[in-house]
């Protein structure tokens, strides 16, 4: 960030490409739109198996990793809360080697409260054996879900945007819903064709700023600090790995 104050002719931008699946895009219209009133919580589950099962597999050392599964896919859920509700405040967590033998964690379970009182929960797994992307935004007057991700290995199921209103006719607690489905990841292309754009123009940065990142980075150790049992026997797992 200070590189960036001092070199103001040129742009910075952060990798944080699912803001830009077709699902979240969506997602985000209709939020902002107002249709549903505003956000009352959030709950996002991104979970997938441990990656190659290769013992030198760079995921599992925490030199170059610098985190587990919260690092490497948990902090785009992370992101994607902020990006529908901003900052927040306060966080409650539970870290944990679950399954794999690794100094890192392979699940990671947090509660995020924000300035509103709003409610985001998160669940990042190494040991979700079906490969899974949700998001869930729940609204005074209805929802909208992102479940699935088109992504490049095909792994996860494609994607579905479905939203519905609470409270229609008799339908109380299953309400008719709307679902678009799309199976193409756009995401790659519109984040680049982002950057290369504010070169050009010199616009600003809008997604994937360094404010963005160092953000998320901070809820990502607020999660690791909220859970002093877990920073324990991870610097226990260090030391030995090290001996």
């Amino acid at each position: 960030m200070e590189a960036e104050k001092r070199n103001p002719g040129l742009a910075l931008k952060v990798g944080f490409n699912h803001r830009y699946h077709y699902g979240i895009m969506e997602a985000k219209k209709i939020v902002e739109s107002g249709k549903y009133g505003e956000i009352l919580w959030m709950r996002g589950v991104y979970g997938k198996a441990e990656g190659s099962g290769n013992p030198n597999e760079w995921r599992d050392d925490p030199e170059v990793a610098g985190g587990g599964i919260l690092f490497d896919q948990g902090i785009h859920m992370l992101d994607l809360f902020r990006y529908f509700c901003g900052d927040f405040v306060e966080i409650k967590s539970m870290c944990t080697t679950a399954f794999w033998d690794i100094a890192l964690e392979d699940n990671a379970f947090a509660l995020l409260r924000d300035k509103k009182g709003r409610i985001a929960q998160l669940h990042s797994s190494f040991t979700q054996w079906k490969h899974r992307f949700t998001l869930e935004i729940f609204m005074q007057d209805g929802y909208v879900i992102v479940d699935g991700m088109p992504s490049g290995t095909r792994s996860y199921r494609d994607e579905w945007i479905i939203q519905g209103r609470k409270h229609v006719g008799f339908a109380i607690g299953n309400p008719p819903e709307e679902k678009t489905f799309c199976n193409t990841d756009p995401s790659w292309d519109l984040e680049l064709a982002e950057f290369v754009d504010c070169i050009r123009t010199g616009k600003p940065i809008h997604n994937g700023t360094t404010k963005d990142t160092y953000e998320v980075m901070k809820m990502v150790f607020g999660i690791y600090d909220a859970d002093p049992q877990f920073k324990q026997e991870q610097a226990k797992k260090l030391q030995s790995r090290n001996r």
